[in-house]
């Protein structure tokens, strides 16, 4: 099976098996009003945790951080107990099944959840990724 990401606003489509949020909230960018284009229809499980946190994404976005120190500072979350775990379930699920991660960005070039799958891909090493 195929664990793929994409956009959390595109389509459902027939491949995409278990639809898992990685965002850290359902807001619009101020952070308080809900999106109500992301609903419980949007995804079948979420998971905050794995979502960057919210001082890396002020960083970012607001004060400038580059993306090669996002990417770092995110990578290294990856690697405590509760992170690790939750991934290696997600990276065993997808050998098994179709997964897909989301957030809101459109592009994976410069969005965690292309970082996150290819940290299931370094768990395991077999696990097709399509990062959309």
């Amino acid at each position: 099976m195929t664990l793929f990401t994409k956009a959390i606003l595109s389509p459902k489509s027939e491949t995409d098996g278990l639809r898992i949020s990685v965002m850290s909230r359902h807001t619009f960018n101020d952070g308080i009003t809900p999106n109500p284009e992301i609903s419980d229809d949007t995804y079948d499980e979420w998971i905050p945790e794995l979502a960057p946190s919210l001082k890396l994404i002020g960083s970012y976005y607001k004060r400038g951080l580059s993306w090669d120190k996002f990417s770092e500072s995110y990578e290294a979350t990856l690697h405590d107990d509760m992170r690790s775990t939750i991934i290696q379930r997600i990276a065993s699920r997808a050998l098994n099944e179709n997964v897909t991660l989301m957030c809101i960005e459109e592009s994976p070039d410069k969005c965690h959840r292309r970082l996150l799958a290819e940290e299931c891909k370094r768990i395991e090493a077999e696990l097709e990724v399509m990062i959309k």
